[in-house]
């Protein structure tokens, strides 16, 4: 079982220590740009790398004053460098570390989730693997359809957190970008060749076009993929939820000793991990519409989009890292009763085989209309008296005059459902050994 799930982690990406760390990183790629370009001399790039730092508390004081972060931020800087300050911010505007700083926040917390993603998906495939022919009823609108395998449930779920990787790594890759281009993305006080430096020493690439700030559909389509993957999530607990249900109870999450389920009611356990992924998964959405909003800003660059990001960026991202956390952590301990299953299965009483008997009906010549009546009459009596359809279709002329008993027998095998079974784990490089 993993440990329990503590906030600093994630959080300190979003720390302010951090996110001035971040704005220090760039202003110093920035004034080494400049060296390499010969603006910047040798000797006050080594004194800014060796004396330019900054205090969290300085910085809000001087704030308090200039009512503007950016400017606060360089003034406790300065303080720090002293004369060779001059150089650091050369020609850039306060967008040009904002922006770029965020994109080393954001790629730095998306790479956190992918190896929480990565996590889950192997706790799905061990779970596929052990349940590969654990045999249970599929459901289709609430109702018993045909038999699947719990295993192909995992299955299906690993491919699903497999595409939130490749969309969240690609989310990543899109606002994995820089701008240093000036105070309306022109260069009229820059070089861009300094743009071009900067973001190669930062690992990131320089947006090929820019206003004041990056353009916000990058970091809606983060968003977005983020709430994405918390709808993925829903899903998933969801379908726990109602597996957990008393009358069905094919899988239960963890009940730790010493838990207790109602204050009211001692014997309740109750899927309250599940139940909290839903809720959550409710803001990741909320957040991803507030992104979307941010999209559109006036001219070159408004200010709407800020506050709003100091919230919803930070807050998506620790929300689905515990999400995250959450959910594989309820997998690692899910309690799986395949003895459940298989009496949820033998409930219907042979009902799941109803289309192999229409194929087999067709097989012998009958129309499927009229194959199709006979079947359903006689499940719909099943329905009703909770006779065994097998034993219904065996005492009725229509259908025994066509399909001697031998072979209704041979029809009502559960082993036929597992037949193509292998060939879809193979598609994941899980062969049977």
């Amino acid at each position: 079982m993993i440990s329990r799930y503590t906030l600093p982690e994630m959080g300190q990406v979003w720390s302010e220590e951090n996110r001035f760390r971040k704005w220090l990183e760039v202003e110093i790629a920035a004034c080494e740009a400049w060296a390499e370009l010969g603006v910047i001399p040798r000797e006050a790039l080594l004194e800014i790398k060796a004396k330019a730092d900054f205090d969290v508390q300085r910085i809000k004081e001087i704030e308090r004053v200039t009512r503007h972060d950016v400017i606060a931020f360089l003034t406790c800087v300065e303080e720090n460098v002293g004369e060779a300050a001059r150089f650091i911010h050369l020609g850039m505007t306060s967008s040009d570390v904002v922006d770029t700083a965020l994109s080393l926040l954001m790629k730095e917390a998306g790479e956190k989730l992918l190896e929480r993603l990565e996590r889950l998906r192997e706790v799905l495939v061990r779970l596929a693997l052990e349940h590969r022919e654990t045999l249970m009823i599929g459901r289709t609108h609430g109702i018993h359809a045909e038999p699947t395998t719990f295993g192909l449930k995992m299955l299906l779920w690993t491919a699903e957190t497999e595409r939130n990787i490749e969309r969240l790594g690609r989310a990543v890759e899109r606002v994995s970008v820089g701008k240093i281009s000036g105070a309306v993305g022109t260069y009229a006080n820059l070089d861009p060749r300094v743009e071009a430096l900067t973001c190669a020493r930062l690992g990131l690439r320089p947006a090929r076009v820019s206003t004041q700030v990056l353009q916000r559909d990058r970091h809606a389509e983060y968003l977005t993929t983020v709430a994405i993957t918390g709808c993925s999530i829903e899903k998933f607990a969801i379908e726990i939820r109602g597996l957990q249900r008393t009358e069905i109870r094919e899988v239960e999450e963890p009940f730790r000793p010493g838990q207790k389920g109602s204050s009211a009611m001692p014997h309740k356990r109750n899927p309250i991990i599940a139940e909290r992924l839903s809720g959550l998964a409710r803001i990741l959405r909320g957040n991803a519409i507030a992104a979307m909003e941010n999209v559109a800003l006036w001219h070159e660059r408004d200010i709407s989009h800020s506050s709003v990001e100091r919230v919803i960026i930070p807050d998506s991202t620790i929300l689905l890292d515990y999400m995250l956390f959450k959910l594989t952590e309820l997998l690692e301990g899910l309690n799986v009763y395949p003895e459940n299953m298989r009496r949820n299965l033998e409930r219907a009483k042979g009902l799941v085989f109803s289309q192999r008997v229409l194929l087999a009906l067709v097989e012998k010549g009958l129309s499927r209309e009229d194959a199709y009546l006979l079947v359903q009459r006689n499940a719909m009596e099943s329905w009703q008296t909770e006779r065994p359809l097998k034993e219904l279709l065996g005492a009725d002329p229509q259908v025994t005059k066509v399909l001697p008993a031998q072979e209704l027998d041979g029809i009502f095998d559960y082993g036929y459902f597992l037949q193509y079974v292998d060939e879809v784990y193979r598609r994941f490089g899980l062969q049977k050994f």
